[in-house]
């Protein structure tokens, strides 16, 4: 057990950290985390959970650094036995757990056995954690890094620290001088800079684009029962979705695109849901069909269609993204036939907004016939004379 060399890998990867100095919210989050439970930090590539963990090898004693693709055939519990029976270690801070065969029984056992040592691992792939074979849930405490919300863009890009809005307060209008002298930087919000390699990679996209090849080459072939051509449907199922527009895409209709089961469709659908790549968004009001709308994470979309094409899409898709971010429950409203209806129903704890995405033209002609007392448009460039919000005030509520 070479245990000599994970440990020169382990110092390798705290100076690594020490030249991140901005340290993400989540961060914050992690350190209240206290109790018996291990932590899971689970979200998508790309949003700097590596950087977390090293954060947190820094400034915790007796810790200690892995990913655990570095481990070779050396079992987790007996590496953990030896790091705190000859080091002295106390907590383990395990990258990319779910590429580690067995991991969750490894974890109940080194819960069980060794209740000295604490672990705090991250993961890509939701569908790892929650297909476990074991009751990890009374053991394992699950806290989301996301990617960027606006707000914490702009704090990363600025230095700027704005305040939290509320939904009211977005639909009432209520902000303040320094959250409207943002609004240059949403653009560039929407094309790639929620994600923190943004901020020194000239091309995003780029980089995005080779994130979502390691998710459908490696990630989901790793913890669903997959084939290759399930694989390469699946990467067709995008390509359908990304250059369509948002209404009307549902498992149903990706199943007729793609001439397959509507059931695949759903296992579909829910593999690249917990792979934080697409958003499904439940009916409102009366449906026939109860089937969710399909969006996608910003900016999966500008993947397969141009920023001029996707646009309109892309407005949704920021707004179901930032809902998610701040945890807030909303639907998607369906209109019956050759009627249009607004796009979503918002609930707070004041009640319920209904909500309508669009440009800059949009007006409160769109709520015509909806009897729902408050009515909010979210528009990209808001004219203040149509009684628009600014879309980019959303980006403001986690």
């Amino acid at each position: 057990m070479n245990i000599t060399e994970l440990e020169r890998l382990d110092a390798l990867a705290r100076a690594d950290g020490l030249q991140f100095a901005n340290q993400r919210d989540a961060l914050d989050t992690l350190r209240q985390a206290g109790g018996r439970r291990f932590v899971g930090i689970v979200g998508p590539r790309g949003v700097g959970k590596t950087v977390i963990l090293k954060q947190l090898a820094l400034e915790m004693d007796r810790s200690f650094y892995g990913s655990v693709d570095t481990f070779g055939d050396i079992p987790l519990f007996d590496l953990a036995q030896v790091l705190f029976e000859k080091r002295g270690v106390r907590t383990l801070l395990l990258d990319e757990i779910h590429f580690l065969p067995g991991f969750d029984g490894a974890l109940k056992k080194i819960f069980d056995f060794l209740p000295k040592v604490h672990v705090i691992f991250t993961s890509s792939v939701a569908l790892a954690l929650q297909s476990s074979a074991f009751d990890l849930s009374r053991r394992v405490c699950l806290i989301p890094a996301l990617p960027f919300s606006f707000r914490e863009f702009v704090r990363f890009k600025t230095g700027a620290r704005v305040a939290r809005l509320s939904l009211d307060a977005v639909g009432k209008g209520a902000w303040t001088a320094e959250h409207a002298r943002w609004e240059y930087l949403f653009d560039d919000y929407l094309r790639g800079g929620l994600y923190p390699f943004a901020l020194t990679e000239p091309d995003p996209l780029a980089v995005l684009r080779s994130i979502l090849d390691t998710v459908l080459q490696r990630d989901i072939p790793h913890v669903a029962q997959v084939t290759y051509q399930d694989v390469a449907l699946i990467g067709k199922a995008l390509t359908f979705i990304g250059r369509s527009a948002v209404d009307g895409i549902n498992p149903t209709t990706v199943a007729r695109n793609l001439g397959i089961t509507r059931y695949k469709a759903v296992e579909y659908m829910d593999l690249l849901t917990k792979a934080f790549i697409l958003i499904q968004v439940e009916p409102g009001g009366t449906n026939v069909l109860r089937e969710p709308k399909i969006l996608m994470q910003v900016p999966y979309r500008l993947l397969y269609r141009s920023w001029d094409e996707g646009l309109g899409a892309l407005r949704e898709d920021f707004f179901a993204t930032t809902m998610g971010m701040a945890g807030l429950p909303f639907r998607y409203l369906k209109a019956t036939t050759g009627r249009k209806t607004p796009d979503f129903l918002a609930t707070t704890e004041s009640g319920a907004w209904v909500v309508e995405i669009g440009g800059p033209g949009k007006g409160r002609t769109q709520f015509k016939g909806i009897q729902v007392e408050r009515k909010m448009v979210l528009a990209h460039a808001a004219d203040a004379r149509r009684a628009a919000r600014p879309l980019f005030m959303a980006g403001y509520l986690p």
